[in-house]
């Protein structure tokens, strides 16, 4: 009886992890508004899932600040404000900004380095057919690798757990902006300062960095 167990444990997980990857996608593109209510009723009816596994889709966005619970419980996505923002920006800054000091003081740095860029090209190179979240995805790739290059578990936990509120701020200011902050030149700024050796230069490229983008999102 163990494998048919674990077989439907499996399918469950997928299924859960799929109605995850739906929502996301449609809070991020913009098809689910900021505010909008997220009525369990017609999601699971959209989606063709039953509503104990969408809870369990909706707790995990919850988690990773996609979506907020209001008066009496009830979920809808969740709006950024501008000092929201700036304070994501922030911290970003503050976290990426330590990463960039460690890898460039990091013995197997020229590595790094190599898997940084190697990170970009991907960005660089985009295929026609790709969506704006492909985009966000290749982009967080990157900062993602970077935070992880540091070998500080801490750090990463850390920005591991903004990574919805950065999904939700890149669109803040629609396509066209979110694109700009995708820039593959402006993030090998970034690598040249690490490259250089130099933990202060490095954190300062990341800080600048962070700087530009808030500043496009809200101006």
């Amino acid at each position: 009886m163990g494998q048919p167990g674990a077989l439907l444990g499996l399918q469950k997980t997928n299924l859960r992890q799929q109605a995850v990857t739906a929502l996301r996608s449609a809070i991020t593109s913009g098809e689910l508004r900021p505010r909008s209510a997220l009525v369990e009723t017609e999601l699971s009816e959209r989606l063709q899932i039953s509503r104990g596994t969408l809870r369990e889709a909706l707790r995990q966005l919850q988690q990773e600040g996609l979506v907020v619970a209001g008066a009496r419980g009830r979920l809808h996505v969740r709006h950024l404000d501008t000092k929201e923002i700036q304070d994501i920006f922030s911290v970003r800054g503050a976290l990426e900004g330590l990463a960039a000091a460690e890898i460039a003081r990091h013995p197997e740095r020229p590595r790094i380095v190599a898997e940084l860029r190697a990170a970009l090209q991907l960005l660089n190179q985009a295929p026609k057919d790709e969506t704006l979240d492909d985009r966000i995805e290749a982009d967080l790739d990157f900062h993602r690798l970077l935070c992880r290059s540091a070998d500080n578990e801490t750090l990463l936990h850390s920005w591991t757990s903004l990574e919805g509120s950065i999904r939700m701020s890149i669109m803040y200011a629609g396509r066209d902006r979110a694109l700009g902050n995708m820039d593959a030149d402006r993030h090998h700024e970034m690598v040249d300062a690490i490259e250089a050796g130099v933990p202060d230069d490095a954190t300062a490229a990341v800080r600048d960095h962070m700087m530009w983008a808030v500043g496009n999102l809200v101006a």
